[in-house]
């Protein structure tokens, strides 16, 4: 059976020690050399960038997140060990891990990382079709007799260069379609490399459960028990016609999923549809100038991470959760796309201002959407704001500082309220 050292990358007939540097960390199938839709997921991406920049919290458990009435926006191995997990309260992660470092999250940093290592991927295909920031998929089909090496081997060489060069690892997931090679990704977490060949995906699937498909959450899998549906060889009982009149269109990807068939191409024009930031608060707030402050902090963020992308928004939103949990959202669009924190902050700033009267407010968030490609117009002025084209400037400048010397070279005085 086909193997390969993921440390040195020798290809070999068999065995589960690399005959060359001894490692044991090998994968191998019969399929190996000839699959090539990947799934590459980074591990525990932004607590990793944490520790890879704070070398003091290598191996202690790290969390990051908002405050105690914040939730869990990733946590480290180590803190997953005691049960930590994403999206969960603050409060209780802490509670599991009281030892635990809470960092909070450096959205600069994390689409930093993102970027280089979208770099590397570029170098094996431009068929990348991102996610989010620490996943995508990729297709290498084609691409062996560019690189002189099948794709297991060159995303071998992938996630090697990503620990050498940018201190970072990463999972893989190898088959012949997206569904398969996303749940391949998650098998053997953190540094794994899995394999779902074609002749093995319905002895695979059989006996998983309706959760291992991608898209079913808890509202599906409750529609799912109902019909008595809990693995996928219930599925497999169900004709498609059937599938269909229950469930409507997830009926027929319900059927086909079950079977391990995903015609789904990789995708590089994935389109982003919004860019948005939100924070909980600590407790409930209802003082305008310290909203304000949070609110400046937020359109700061989603303008960083707008520019990164070479993206701006025709509407900005404002979304706020009161101290009953009901949620409020307010948008106002504009004439043109923005990438500008000053143009995002001061049209969102009146859009809170018009909802004080609902306070006090547990959370908020701002975005924006209707996203377009951002050719300079993402920093077009209001004509009728004198002062527009020297805010613009001064935030120019401040991107560049911060370019050059960090995300805190520079702080507004806004951001200290």
């Amino acid at each position: 059976m086909p193997a390969l050292c993921r440390e040195c990358l020798t290809q070999f007939p068999s065995g589960p020690r690399c005959p060359r540097c001894h490692s044991r960390r090998v994968v191998a199938g019969a399929e190996l050399f000839d699959l090539s839709i990947a799934h590459m997921d980074c591990d525990a991406f932004y607590a990793s960038v944490e520790k890879r920049d704070n070398p003091e919290l290598r191996d202690k458990p790290v969390i990051v997140g908002g405050g105690r009435r914040g939730v869990v926006t990733t946590a480290c191995y180590i803190a997953r060990i005691h049960g930590v997990r994403s999206a969960m309260p603050m409060f209780k992660a802490l509670q599991l891990c009281p030892e635990a470092v809470v960092v909070k999250p450096r959205f600069e940093a994390y689409t930093a990382a993102s970027r280089d290592i979208r770099a590397l991927m570029e170098e094996l295909t431009p068929a990348i079709e991102p996610l989010s920031l620490d996943e995508a998929f990729l297709d290498l089909s084609g691409t062996a007799a560019l690189h002189g090496a099948p794709p297991a081997v060159m995303l071998a060489r992938l996630v090697r260069a990503m620990e050498h060069e940018l201190g970072l690892s990463g999972s893989i997931g190898l088959s012949h379609n997206k569904f398969l090679a996303k749940i391949a990704s998650d098998l053997d977490k953190p540094r794994g490399f899995s394999v779902i060949a074609q002749a093995d995906t319905e002895a695979f699937l059989r006996g998983k459960p309706v959760g291992i498909i991608w898209g079913v959450g808890t509202a599906t899998r409750a529609q799912l028990d109902r019909a008595g549906i809990a693995t996928i060889d219930d599925l497999l009982r169900w004709e498609r016609a059937d599938l269909v009149a229950r469930f409507g269109s997830m009926g027929m990807r319900l059927y086909d999923l079950a079977r391990g068939q995903d015609a789904r191409p990789v995708s590089p024009d994935r389109a982003v549809k919004s860019i948005s930031k939100e924070t909980t608060f600590g407790v409930d707030l209802s003082d305008p100038d310290l909203l304000e402050g949070h609110l400046w902090r937020l359109a700061e963020q989603v303008s960083s991470r707008a520019k990164a992308r070479g993206l701006a928004g025709r509407v900005v939103t404002v979304k706020l959760k009161r101290a009953d949990h009901r949620s409020l959202t307010r948008r106002h669009a504009l004439d043109g796309p923005t990438a500008l924190a000053d143009t995002i902050w001061r049209t969102a700033r009146p859009l809170l201002l018009g909802a004080l009267d609902k306070a006090p407010f547990r959370l908020i968030g701002v975005g924006i959407s209707e996203l377009v490609a951002d050719d300079g117009t993402g920093f077009a002025l209001d004509l009728l704001d004198q002062g527009a084209a020297k805010r613009a400037e001064a935030e120019r400048t401040i991107d560049r500082l911060r370019q050059r010397f960090g995300p805190d070279a520079v702080i507004k005085g806004r951001s200290l309220r």
